[in-house]
């Protein structure tokens, strides 16, 4: 759709109500896997303290879990090409189970066979969690299935928006499971051999999660209708080169990487930083990352929909980098603005750095909102019907291989001077930008 087009009427707009039920059921399936996996996030850095070892090993689980996840997604988007969406969904929601028990009980194991053999165990259970969570691929590549390019962006945005709320969602679920009023009840509750702890029971309830979602799509969940491919069995290396090669797809590819890396440094040194500059707990910073993810859900759910309706996606896109690059350096410059309250009445977290992290929040929900949706639907767009899988596989492959480099880059550069991670990350939009527009 062109810039300036206007908007498609409501009739044009609205799915026919099978693809609307389809559509849903997969927005369901990945909301109750992110809610699970936005569980394990206020409990993962104690837990990692708990063996007793560096912090290094948090950036570490981290990047073992994105790895897993980069070398998964394209190859379950090709199998999901060529065997189909709903059994790739369905496995790999199972597996993520299974994984999250296996994560639950690592401390247990340490006790009784060493902290080597726990760690080896913990991170064991983060790759196969990684790896299953490469399904986004297929999930996308199913809703590209039912629904007509000029809903696409709508409809995939709805992917973006199950992400923001389970990352709303998730933590606090997590926060109560690991509560000692809910550990104590849950251990008078289960019979002894089962190890209930405050790492173990918010584990336990991702799993649980997991194969909800896994019993939802057995139901419901069918397979789209479409051509399937039957070519040459090709490894995630030959999908990525093959990529690289097109022209089309090229620029995507590393549009996807460079935005993976810098919004994933950003945010893991988000709390490290507003708790040294601002006295931030983990509470408060929980508090501020639910406002960012509730806006997330807003722009991804509803407005850049309208947005790439109204105005078309490029031009969302770009506006989406502008957007993120701007927040960034606020981000950067917002202790410079004060840290202490403005009067002497006002609460002490009311502060001119305070008001700058707001306008920093709305902007990097809506500038990474933007990048998400409207690279999915520009990707969706250079893919022929028989690739969408491998296509989505790919770049999803890309971002994830982002996540696995801009954690430790961002942590190293932190330590060296603290604004470095943010202006850092908001110079790898520039090239971003570039590409984009030598693509319009």
């Amino acid at each position: 759709m062109t810039t300036g087009q206007a908007a498609p009427s409501d009739e044009a707009t609205t799915p026919p109500t099978g693809a609307r039920r389809r559509v849903a059921v997969v927005v369901a399936v990945v909301f109750i896997d992110l809610l699970g996996f936005g569980i394990i996030i206020p409990i993962l850095p104690f837990y990692v303290r708990s063996f007793g070892v560096s912090d290094i090993f948090i950036g570490l689980l981290a990047a073992s879990y994105s790895l897993a996840q980069f070398t998964a997604a394209p190859v379950l988007g090709r199998i999901s090409d060529q065997r189909g969406r709903r059994p790739i969904i369905m496995l790999s929601v199972g597996v993520s189970g299974v994984a999250w028990i296996v994560f639950g009980i690592a401390a247990e194991i340490a006790t009784v066979a060493g902290t080597t053999v726990g760690l080896v165990v913990l991170f064991g259970a983060r790759l196969i969690a990684g790896a299953a969570g490469g399904n986004i691929a297929a999930a996308q590549a199913y809703i590209a299935d039912v629904t007509p390019p000029e809903r696409r962006v709508g409809a995939l945005g709805l992917i973006g928006a199950a992400f923001g709320l389970g990352f709303v969602f998730g933590p606090a679920v997590g926060g109560l499971l690991a509560s000692e009023t809910v550990v104590s009840t849950a251990s008078s509750l289960f019979p002894d051999f089962v190890p209930i702890t405050p790492f173990s029971l918010p584990s336990f309830g991702a799993a649980t999660l997991s194969f909800l979602a896994l019993a939802g799509a057995a139901v419901v969940l069918e397979e789209p209708e479409r051509k399937r491919v039957k070519g040459r069995r090709t490894t995630f290396v030959d999908q990525f080169q093959s990529a690289l090669a097109d022209v089309n797809l090229r620029p995507l590819v590393v549009a996807f990487f460079l935005t993976s890396v810098s919004f994933s440094a950003v945010t893991v040194m988000f709390v490290p930083f507003v708790a040294d500059f601002f006295g931030y707990d983990a509470t408060e910073a929980a508090l501020f990352l639910a406002y960012i993810g509730t806006l997330g859900i807003f722009n991804q759910g509803f407005l850049i929909g309208r947005l790439s309706s109204r105005f078309g996606v490029r031009s969302v896109v770009r506006a989406g980098v502008a957007s993120l690059f701007c927040s960034l350096l606020m981000l950067a410059i917002a202790p410079l603005a004060g840290t202490t309250a403005l009067t002497a009445s006002a609460p002490p977290w009311f502060s001119g750095g305070f008001l700058v992290l707001l306008g920093f929040g709305a902007l990097a929900s809506f500038g990474n909102g933007s990048l998400s949706v409207g690279l999915a639907s520009l990707v969706s767009e250079s893919a022929s019907e028989q690739s969408q899988g491998s296509a989505f596989g790919v770049t999803q492959g890309a971002g994830s291989l982002g996540r696995t480099v801009g954690p430790p880059l961002g942590a190293a550069a932190y330590v060296v001077v603290y604004w470095s991670p943010f202006v850092g990350g908001a110079l790898l939009l520039v090239p971003v930008a570039v590409l984009l527009r030598s693509r319009a």
